[in-house]
């Protein structure tokens, strides 16, 4: 994505009344956020480009650390992190199943929970498939973005 482009998305963020904006084209990813003008915040707004690097550029392999999670040690697998900062909900509603529990296999795709940030529900899909080993998130708590949610194996 061009110079250009992501110019063009800053000046429609600023135009707007939208905290965030996130596009994807193809590989590459833009995710711009702000803070809303009477927010009492002392941070300056944030903007966030990813760009894929090249095939050609190989980095050494870093130790791998085991994850945590609030200073635990979380199960070994795959875990999901929240992209966002909100609420978790584990169901659709207070009286419904849960979407996923412990020991449940799921696929790419399968929704595992939702997360609400400014009064829109966005719905997190499981992005790898495998068994569900562990839900760190407590339905109806906050969570922060990329706070641990899900370990699959």
């Amino acid at each position: 994505m061009d110079l250009r482009k992501i110019k063009k998305l800053i000046d429609i963020l600023e135009e707007s009344n939208l905290a965030e904006l996130e596009i994807k084209e193809g590989e590459e990813s833009v995710r711009l956020s702000r803070v809303p003008k009477n927010a009492m915040v002392a941070t300056a707004p944030v903007t966030h480009v990813q760009v894929p690097a090249p095939a050609m550029v190989a980095a050494a392999p870093a130790p791998a650390a085991p994850a945590t999670a609030g200073g635990k040690e979380l199960p070994p697998g795959h875990v999901l992190r929240s992209p966002m900062v909100g609420t978790f909900y584990a169901s659709s509603s207070p009286e419904a199943a849960p979407y996923v529990k412990v020991g449940q296999t799921v696929k790419v795709g399968d929704t595992l929970g939702i997360i609400e940030a400014m009064k829109m529900f966005n719905q997190i899909e499981a992005d790898t498939a495998g068994t569900i080993v562990a839900i760190l998130a407590t339905s109806g708590t906050p969570v922060e973005f990329d706070e641990p949610l899900f370990v699959i194996a």
